[in-house]
């Protein structure tokens, strides 16, 4: 991989984002993916995955190594760790496109961005780990903003709450001195939400844009997708280029997804059609 120390590798991306919607593929390095897609601490299984994603036309990786779906038991900051490090080190020298790391904890996000990662997506948006923002700041990394509940709340206007975490998040990064360019914004689908709040966030995606922030989506194979369409998670592909098609419609600039090369080729062919280069 090109040697690029972080600011410049996630200015590039930020700036990529430009002049294309990008595909984030995910890589959990973990044994309960809710998908059933984690390499279970492999370093071979990654190393291939990764490889076939960039293959495939991603753009992004975003390397995780603790599961966040609902139930979950939390991680130890060492397990994590031990998960992690040696995932990253391998996967760095096997490709090209930048790396992400998906961590809500600071330590992990400062090694992490160490090892090579030039993006820290945060499922608590800065506001679970209070030295996450320093660490953000002084790595001079890119910062996923998520949105994210302890549980769903389905009498709450859940576009009002958004707002408000973001700028509670924004607020907390721009005082600790994060490059307000290089940050990006996800709703959160699917965490702390019912159903029908994530189709009300869905259909307001472009609410958010006020906040002049790239907009990442993050819907794959996700149980809102299995209870419209009765599927289980391997049968939600088409569920979920639906879903990330629409949301690109509606403003998305990042679509975060577990089958890369379809979604790649979806957005191929929107690109054709408009008569734009695609890449």
């Amino acid at each position: 991989m090109t040697d690029r120390s972080a600011p410049d590798a996630a200015g590039a991306f930020f700036a990529s984002l430009a002049d294309r919607t990008a595909v984030m593929g995910i890589l959990n390095v973990t044994p309960d993916s809710f998908s059933g897609d984690g390499v279970h601490g492999s370093v071979a299984m990654a190393v291939d995955q990764a490889r076939a994603m960039q293959g495939a036309g991603c753009h992004i990786l975003d390397i995780g190594g603790e599961s966040t779906r609902p139930g979950a038991a939390p991680l130890s900051l060492e397990d994590e760790r031990s998960r992690l490090v040696p995932v990253l080190e391998a996967v760095r020298q096997a490709v090209s496109i930048p790396l992400s790391i998906d961590t809500y904890k600071a330590a992990i996000a400062k090694q992490a961005v160490g090892l090579g990662a030039c993006i820290v997506n945060d499922v608590w948006g800065l506001q679970k780990d209070p030295g996450m923002a320093d660490v953000v700041a002084h790595s001079g990394a890119g910062l996923v903003i998520m949105h994210n509940r302890t549980k769903a709340d389905p009498d709450i206007d859940i576009l009002q709450d958004i707002d408000q975490f973001f700028v509670r998040s924004l607020e907390i990064a721009g005082r600790a001195g994060i490059d307000p360019g290089l940050i990006a914004l996800d709703p959160g689908i699917g965490f702390g939400k019912t159903i029908p709040q994530n189709f009300i966030i869905l259909n307001h995606l472009e609410r958010f844009v006020h906040h002049g922030k790239p907009l990442l989506i993050g819907l794959s194979r996700k149980r809102f997708i299995g209870e419209v369409l009765q599927k289980p998670v391997e049968e939600r592909l088409i569920g979920t280029l639906a879903s990330n098609l629409f949301a690109c419609s509606k403003g998305a600039a990042v679509i975060r997804v577990h089958d890369v090369a379809e979604h790649v080729d979806a957005l191929k062919m929107i690109a054709a059609i408009k008569g734009e280069p695609y890449g």
